[in-house]
């Protein structure tokens, strides 16, 4: 079995594309947490959807419209919020920025399949 990755560098792990247009790179992850880092351009929009995972996220950098089970905020770098199981949510960024995402348990999709 191969031990968990338990430390990460900046600009280690590559972007990818998101389905809404923005970009993702999984930092680390076991079976129970994963963090993973969004990166948003102006405008950019994470679209409302729900997952059971429970998701904290810190705002890095850039201003961000947070909307979950219907409440709407809006946090600036610093910042930070919580989603639990199954809520709808989404952002859209004020101007370019970053969140970083922590999934528990992991998000499996995010990952390489294994097939």
């Amino acid at each position: 079995m191969t031990e968990p990755k338990i430390f990460a560098h900046a600009g280690e792990s590559a972007w990818t594309a998101t389905p809404d247009g923005n970009r993702r790179r999984v930092l680390l992850h076991t079976d129970e947490l994963m963090m993973v880092e969004f990166g948003f351009d102006k405008g950019g929009v994470g679209a409302l959807h729900s997952h059971p995972h429970v998701q904290a996220s810190y705002v890095a950098e850039g201003r961000f419209e947070v909307t979950i089970d219907g409440r709407t905020e809006i946090l600036a770098a610093g910042g930070s919020f919580i989603v639990p199981s199954n809520l709808v949510h989404g952002v859209k960024a004020l101007e370019a920025g970053r969140l970083v995402d922590s999934f528990t348990p992991r998000r499996a999709d995010f990952l390489p399949s294994l097939d």
